[in-house]
């Protein structure tokens, strides 16, 4: 084996170099085939030559056009026939239409003048055309993989901490929790309050002085303690002892109302 292997070999494979190539190889001669221009259809083979030339896609020429389609048709079918059938249907169509266009025309039985028999032709051309820059317009834009790669980083587990996610049933106990723990620790500090059954019998007349009725929860002061509530109730019991003040309802679980006994109705 020379030393300068590289400079002499011919061609590697699978990583050896070859010096001279082999005799029974055989390439086809459709091996390597280059396309100058790749068409994805007869539609698009057919709007390639009518936008080459700048004609007018309303009034197509259609006798060039057909001569110049039918040329590369001819091409394509001494290579790949089975490629070259759908070309050849659009090549049937357009020789339709322009045995149609020699015709002299027909007018419609509502008299109307008939339709152009290119019409439909270029209906497809220009719907064909639209498809094609919305597809040009969206390969344009960048695509992963193509055009950018999606960044990836690796971290290590032990320098990012999965911390569990907090259900809100748990956060809800262990509120409950502190708010119990607070009641445990506060400081109650107790007074005593002098208060008297007779100056709340004395209160409780003069709030039925000059009233007819007064309901029976409206004589508390919600606002004074649980104290007071009960005081005020037994003056009033008292009250009602004595016969200065009568409790009456007029009907059950209706509302109780309280009146002075010695008030002129």
């Amino acid at each position: 084996m020379p030393e300068a292997i590289d400079t002499v070999a011919v061609a590697r494979l699978y990583g050896e170099p070859l010096f001279q190539l082999p005799l029974d190889l055989y390439i086809p001669p459709d091996a390597l085939e280059v396309f100058l221009e790749a068409f994805q259809g007869p539609l698009d083979l057919l709007l390639y030559l009518i936008r080459k030339q700048n004609f007018n896609i309303l009034d197509i020429p259609l006798a060039d056009v057909t001569r110049q389609y039918l040329s590369y048709v001819e091409q394509i079918r001494q290579h790949n026939l089975e490629l070259a059938s759908e070309y050849l249907l659009m090549a049937a169509m357009l020789i339709e239409i322009k045995s149609r266009m020699l015709l002299p025309p027909k007018k419609t039985e509502d008299g109307k003048e008939a339709e152009d028999p290119r019409a439909e032709l270029v209906r497809r051309l220009l719907e064909y055309e639209q498809i094609k820059l919305a597809a040009a317009r969206l390969d344009r834009l960048p695509v992963l993989g193509r055009d950018f790669l999606r960044a990836q980083v690796h971290i290590e587990q032990s320098l990012t901490p999965r911390f569990p996610d907090v259900n809100t049933d748990d956060l809800r106990e262990a509120w409950l929790d502190i708010l119990k723990r607070a009641k445990l620790n506060q400081h109650h500090k107790i007074s005593r309050e002098q208060l008297s059954v007779r100056e709340h019998m004395s209160l409780v007349l003069r709030r039925l002085q000059g009233q007819r009725f007064v309901e029976f929860e409206n004589l508390f002061d919600v606002t004074r303690g649980q104290a007071v509530l009960v005081v005020t109730f037994i003056a009033m019991l008292e009250l009602a002892r004595e016969r200065l003040l009568e409790i009456t309802q007029a009907e059950a679980f209706a509302p109780i109302y309280v009146r002075l006994a010695y008030t002129q109705v």
